[in-house]
This record gives C-alpha cells, sequence and structure tokens, in this order.
C-alpha cells in the first residue's frame, strides 16, 4: 500500500501562483498530477517518467512545471498564470507500473486525498 499526503492548495487571483507538494509513504515508477472540477471528468495534467521526461495536459503547458525527488519520494507541481479554469481538484497518483497521462485515471492505484485549487478574481 502507498499512502500520498499533498498539500499546497489555495485560492489566488488570476495570474498567481500555487505550488502542490505530494509526499509518498514508498517510492513508486509512476506519479503524476490528476484535477477534478465540478461536473466534469478527471483529468490527467502532468507527470514525469522514470527517466525524467514530462508530460503535460496541453491546456497547462507553459505554465506549470512538474518535478520529482525520488529520494524525498516527492512530486511537485509549480502552477504559474494561474486561470479560472485551472479551478479544480488537484489529486496526486502514483503506480508500481510504467504509467503515463494516456493511460487515463482508473489505471492508476494510489491516490492522494485530493486538495483545492481556486482561481478567481
Amino acid at each position: 500500500q502507498v499512502h500520498l499526503a499533498e498539500s499546497g492548495g489555495g485560492s489566488v487571483q488570476p495570474g498567481g501562483s500555487l505550488r502542490l507538494s505530494c509526499v509518498a509513504s514508498t517510492y513508486t515508477v509512476s506519479m503524476a498530477w490528476f484535477r477534478q472540477a465540478p461536473g466534469k471528468e478527471r483529468e490527467g495534467v502532468a507527470t514525469v517518467y522514470y527517466d525524467g521526461n514530462t508530460a503535460y495536459t496541453k491546456s497547462v503547458k507553459g505554465r506549470f512545471t512538474i518535478s520529482k525527488d525520488n529520494a524525498k519520494k516527492t512530486l511537485v507541481l509549480q502552477m504559474n498564470d494561474l486561470k479560472p479554469e485551472d479551478t479544480a481538484i488537484y489529486y496526486c497518483a502514483a503506480d508500481s507500473r510504467l504509467l503515463g497521462l494516456g493511460a487515463g485515471y482508473a489505471m492508476w492505484k494510489y491516490w492522494g486525498q485530493g486538495t483545492q485549487v481556486t482561481v478567481s478574481s
């Protein structure tokens, strides 16, 4: 069993920044950030692969940066230039298999409790 603990959500004005962190209880091969807005399906936001390569959903490219510290078992999502459409609950996900955003949220085994991000003026 892998436990994931997220932190860093909050409320900001459009154009603002937030930094989300996720600490895992043990090392996992794959980690990613997902988000779910009210009335919408959970979507993959960003992931970092075992070789350091990253992938982002189109709407956040150039604004969000994902990074992973394997020694600290920590996944970080730096979110800049936030927009109202970024408002959602953000979840950290992990799996012992090699997965990417294209796998879809149902494939990921371990989930954090979620942290609310609200972007509003």
